[in-house]
């Protein structure tokens, strides 16, 4: 699994939550030692990719740091609005 595979999970994910998939857009700023997936949706599907008390978004953070875990990396997942 490579960076930009980390990058494509996020987006099938954070589609597959949205009302509006064609709006979701993943960008990725790689660093030396740390990668910033930058996650944005439609403001109608924010509160679906959040989750109730913020579980969907720990749950995406999750995956995605056990998938840079596994490449000897570190990602942090950014939603932003």
């Amino acid at each position: 699994m490579s960076d930009s595979q980390i990058k494509d999970l996020v987006g099938v994910i954070a589609r597959a939550l949205a009302d509006f998939p064609d709006q979701i857009v993943v960008n990725e700023i790689i660093g030396q030692q740390t990668t910033v997936i930058e996650l944005r949706a439609a403001k109608e599907d924010l509160g679906k990719i959040i989750g109730k008390e913020g579980r969907n978004a720990h749950a995406l953070r999750t995956i995605v740091n056990a998938a840079a875990t596994k490449l000897h990396k570190r990602a942090v997942l950014e939603i932003l609005d």
